[in-house]
């Protein structure tokens, strides 16, 4: 029996092509495509989850890609109550790009809580990134998470450790 339903904006951050439209269409419609289409602006999609006897319906925003030509839009972030930060395990630029990013978000959303993702795990062979080049996120973040769109590995998990972190920051009584 659900006794409480609990709404949550979260949204996806991380570098052009990092795979946070592919991550999103995974958990919520359990899909992979592999036509890449850059994100204009933002898509948003719903996703229920339960904890418990608590439902959880995460409104998920899936904003455009950030790198060094575009920042991160404060309207979009704002009221967010945590995030993905997505990097690309085969590109290591994007792990920058990432640590450039949570700093900005930080500054436009305040000290909300965020899961970093390493996408990509089905290409491991093929990472240009080291597990140190994590660290200063894995730092400040409520963890590390790999993940594969393409096979679905890590991706609800990531989005269960997202959601474990902001209702814990919201209330006790979640953990």
């Amino acid at each position: 029996m659900i006794t409480k339903v609990t709404k949550l904006k979260v949204c996806m951050i991380g570098a052009t092509g990092v795979g946070k439209t592919s991550l999103v269409g995974r958990l919520v419609h359990s899909i992979f495509s592999e036509t890449y289409r850059t994100t204009i602006g933002v898509q948003i999609e719903a996703y229920e989850m339960h904890r418990g006897n608590h439902k959880v319906q995460l409104i998920i925003w899936d904003l455009s890609g950030e790198d060094e030509f575009q920042s991160v839009q404060p309207a979009y972030v704002s009221g967010s109550a945590g995030y993905l930060l997505v990097v690309d395990g085969t590109r290591r630029e994007t792990v920058d790009t990432g640590r450039t990013l949570e700093e900005r978000v930080r500054h436009a959303a305040g000290n909300v809580p965020f899961v970093a993702v390493v996408n990509k795990a089905d290409l491991v062979a093929s990472w240009e990134m080291r597990p140190a080049d994590l660290e200063p996120l894995r730092k400040r973040a409520s963890g590390v998470v790999e993940t594969s769109a393409r096979s679905g590995v890590g991706v609800r998990e990531a989005f269960e450790l997202l959601v474990g972190a902001i209702l814990t920051r919201m209330s006790p009584q979640w953990t």
